[in-house]
C-alpha cells in the first residue's frame, strides 16, 4: 500500500543545498567548491539557511555552488556532484522520506516511479507510471529501489534493462532467488548494485544515495567532506564511523554501507579496488561484523597487492566466537566454525598487515598513524 500524496508542497530552494562542504585536514591539497574549506557553520532546523567556509572568500548560496566549483568537481567513488537519481516506490512511506533527505541534502533527485501513479509529485518529483518513461525524459544515473520484498526482483531488473549503471537496494527479506537473479542479470550487463539490506552511499558535500545519516540535520553533524573511506557492513555504524571522525576533525571520500543480507552486490574488496583508484582518498576505515568471508577475500587481495592505501578494521561482535549456535545481528551473520568468525577475521586482517582497532575510540589514532597530519589541531 502506498501513502496519500495529500497536498504535499515541494520544499523551498533554502531546503536544499546543492554543494555542501566539509572540512579538509590541512594538508590536503585540494579545495572543494573553490573554496579553503573549514565546515559548516549555519544550520537551521531540518534545512540548510546558509553556509559559508570558514576561511574561505566567499559564501555558498543555498541552491548554487560557487561558479568556480563547476570547474573543479572532485570524483568520488560511486556518485558525486553530476549524479541523478530516479526512486522505486517514490510514493510508499520510506521512498518519500529517503526523497526528501536527498533533495535536502542537494542530491538530484530527478524522477520517481510507482505504477498507478504516474503525473502526481512527490516534494516536486514528478512520478512514473513505468521506469522506461521516466528514463527517456530524464536519463538517471542511479536507481534508489525501496520496494516491498516480492517486488524487488522487478524492479531491479527493469532498471537493469534501462541500462541504470547504480542500483541501491535499500529493501531487506528479499527471497534469495530473486536476489541472485538480479545479481547476476547486473553482472552481465556492467551494472554496479548497493545492496540489499543497505541504507546507502554519502560523498560528503556533494550527494547522498538513500537514507544513510537521515535528516539533513543529523547528516551535517555526522558527515564531512575529507579524505578517508567508509566501507561498513552496518547502516547505522556507517554514521557512526564517521562521526568518530569528524568530531576529531577528519572528514570522509565517500562512505558506503555495504549491506547486511547474506548476498550482496559488492562486496568490500569490489568497493576498496574502487577506493585504491580514487586520488581522493588516503585511508580507508571497515566496519566488520562476524560471518561470510568478505573480510577474508579483502585480507587476501590485501596480503597479494600491498596497496598504497592503509585500511584499518575494526571487528565487532568478537563475543559471538564464545556463543556458537545463538543467532546475532544481521541476516549475514552466519558462521561455520572459525569460518566467518570475529577471531578469524582478526587473525586474516593481521597477517594481511591491516590495523585492527581492538576498540572504536582506537580508530582515531590509527587512522593518523597511517596518515600524519590528518586530524585537525584540538
Amino acid at each position: 500500500m502506498h501513502e496519500s500524496l495529500g497536498d504535499t508542497k515541494p520544499p523551498t530552494v533554502t531546503g536544499r543545498l546543492s554543494l555542501l562542504t566539509g572540512a579538509l585536514s590541512p594538508q590536503s591539497s585540494w579545495q572543494a567548491g573553490g573554496l579553503p574549506c573549514g565546515g559548516l557553520t549555519a544550520v537551521g532546523k531540518g534545512a540548510v539557511t546558509l553556509a559559508r567556509a570558514r576561511g574561505g572568500s566567499g559564501d555558498l548560496v543555498a541552491g548554487h555552488p560557487p561558479a568556480t566549483s563547476r570547474r573543479q568537481f572532485a570524483m568520488s567513488i560511486l556518485i558525486d556532484e553530476t549524479t541523478t537519481v530516479v526512486v522505486q516506490g517514490i510514493t510508499g512511506r520510506e521512498g518519500r522520506i529517503i526523497t526528501k533527505d536527498s533533495l535536502d541534502y542537494g542530491t538530484r533527485v530527478v524522477a520517481g516511479v510507482t505504477p498507478g501513479r504516474g503525473g502526481q509529485e512527490v516534494l516536486g518529483v514528478p512520478v512514473y507510471d513505468s521506469l522506461k518513461s521516466a528514463v527517456s525524459v530524464h536519463r538517471p544515473t542511479a536507481a534508489v529501489i525501496c520496494v516491498p520484498p516480492l517486488g524487488v526482483r522487478d524492479a531491479a531488473l527493469e532498471a537493469i534493462e534501462n541500462a541504470i549503471p547504480l542500483l541501491l537496494i535499500v529493501t531487506e527479506r528479499i527471497p534469495r532467488k530473486d536476489v541472485c537473479e538480479v545479481l547476476v542479470a547486473a553482472s552481465a550487463n556492467g551494472v554496479r548494485v548497493l545492496g540489499p539490506n543497505s541504507l546507502g552511499a554519502i560523498a560528503p558535500g556533494r550527494c547522498k544515495l538513500g537514507t544513510v545519516g537521515g535528516s539533513l540535520e543529523n547528516t551535517l553533524q555526522t558527515f564531512m567532506r575529507g579524505s578517508v573511506g567508509i566501507l561498513s557492513r552496518s547502516g547505522g555504524m556507517t554514521s557512526e564511523l564517521a562521526n568518530v571522525l569528524t568530531t576529531r576533525g577528519i572528514g570522509q571520500s565517500a562512505c558506503v554501507s555495504v549491506g547486511g543480507d547474506p548476498l550482496i552486490g559488492s562486496t568490500f574488496k569490489d568497493l576498496f579496488l574502487l577506493f585504491e583508484q580514487d586520488s581522493e582518498t588516503m585511508a580507508v576505515v571497515l566496519f566488520c561484523e562476524p560471518g561470510g568471508t568478505m573480510e577474508e577475500e579483502l585480507s587476501d587481495y590485501y596480503k597479494t597487492v600491498r596497496s598504497r592505501k592503509p585500511i584499518v578494521a575494526f571487528v565487532a561482535g568478537r563475543f559471538v566466537d564464545d556463543m556458537p549456535g545463538t543467532r546475532f545481528g544481521h541476516a549475514g551473520v552466519i558462521v561455520d566454525g572459525n569460518r566467518g568468525s570475529a577471531r578469524g577475521k582478526i587473525e586474516a586482517f593481521e597477517a594481511a598487515g591491516v590495523r585492527v582497532a581492538h576498540r572504536l575510540r582506537d580508530l582515531v589514532p590509527l587512522v593518523t598513524e597511517c596518515v600524519p597530519g590528518l586530524a585537525m589541531p584540538g
